[in-house]
């Protein structure tokens, strides 16, 4: 594998990334990592201090609190794939999940445990150096078990505020920026667990007096109401979550944020390590976006591939799903993306 043909692919979440995932995945010569930095919790994943080889596996094998918390209570996102499979080895009700199994190794095989297994002794025996390095032969491992030689591409959902961290720790890699129509993509993140939670979290830590909600500890659950508290807990009801009021023009705002910061990101790298996708242009013309996205990531755009990944992407029905919406909340939620909206037209036109 070619260590300069790595590429992130980043977006705001709920923009179509899963599928295109699926799509790589399918690309006898792209290894596809999917979810990686969504799955990993340890901030030591993206710093530039050195880990030792047992150091670095601690990375990647200790569970996600988060993830895990959100299995026990019967609320996993469609993303999580581990815990599908009762048959395998860890639980999060008992062992917990390592990270990289969560979504990760799964991706690429039926037999996560064993390749966990593999895997662990190899990290373990690695010597201490800077971390970019360790996910290096981590992919170099991976590309080589499952002879996928020609690139690598990591896509996480939630990864454009990522973006700084992720040049300053991997400077060869390139960039893909997957978005999608804003009130769509808005109106998708209002009906996801997971992201229903974050403006509960910001809320908590303004409550509290916190700058961040990744400040938060139970410790805080006692300054919280009733309908909060809990979220801070083990246990909890996912109703607190999934029936709470929150106003689509929430959603919508936080689409627009992490665009318009997400984009000023990008534009600071160079032009020729970068480009973007539109969701509804993939699925509107498949083997035309892909065959660029594979002069972009540097394999070949081989027509099997692009067969059978047109054949996955037709029939979506997510296009235009905010339509739907009654007149004067679709107004509202327009309003709310219009920030965004402005800054990919503009983005658009300077390419």
């Amino acid at each position: 594998m070619h260590t300069d043909r790595l590429t992130f692919v980043v977006g705001t979440g709920r923009c179509g990334s899963t599928a295109l995932s699926s799509v790589v995945n399918m690309h006898p010569d792209v290894l596809s990592v999917n979810e990686l930095f969504a799955s990993i919790s340890d901030p030591a994943a993206l710093t530039e201090e050195p880990l030792t080889g047992p150091e670095f596996w601690g990375v990647l094998s200790r569970p996600n609190q988060i993830s895990d918390s959100m299995i026990r209570n019967g609320t996993p996102p469609s993303e999580f794939l581990y815990n599908r499979h009762p048959e395998w080895r860890y639980s999060a009700e008992t062992t917990g999940i390592p990270a990289i199994s969560l979504m990760v190794l799964p991706h690429l095989t039926d037999d996560p445990d064993g390749l966990l297994d593999e895997l662990e002794p190899e990290v373990n025996a690695w010597p201490s150096r800077p971390v970019a390095l360790h996910w290096q032969a981590l992919f170099a491992t991976l590309a080589a078990r499952f002879g996928k030689q020609g690139a690598v591409v990591e896509r996480s959902g939630l990864s454009l505020g990522r973006v700084p961290q992720l040049r300053a720790l991997f400077p060869q890699a390139r960039f893909v920026h997957l978005y999608r129509n804003g009130p769509d993509c808005a109106l998708s993140m209002s009906r996801h667990f997971a992201f229903r939670m974050l403006p509960m979290f910001w809320e908590m830590a303004q409550r509290c007096g916190l700058e961040s909600p990744l400040e938060l500890t139970p410790e805080h659950a006692a300054q919280l109401p009733p309908d909060l508290a809990p979220l801070l807990t083990d246990s909890y009801d996912p109703a607190l979550v999934l029936d709470r009021p929150i106003p689509l023009a929430t959603f919508g705002g936080m689409w627009s944020r992490w665009i318009v910061d997400g984009l000023q990101h990008l534009e600071e790298l160079p032009a020729d390590i970068r480009t973007s996708l539109s969701y509804e242009r993939l699925l509107e013309e498949p083997r035309k976006e892909l065959t660029r996205l594979a002069e972009f990531i540097g394999v070949e755009a081989r027509p099997d591939w692009l067969d059978a990944a047109s054949a996955l992407l037709d029939g979506d029905g997510r296009r235009g799903s905010a339509l739907a919406l009654p007149q004067e909340e679709l107004d509202a939620l327009r309003e709310s993306c219009t920030a965004g909206t402005e800054a990919l037209a503009l983005a658009d036109q300077g390419r």
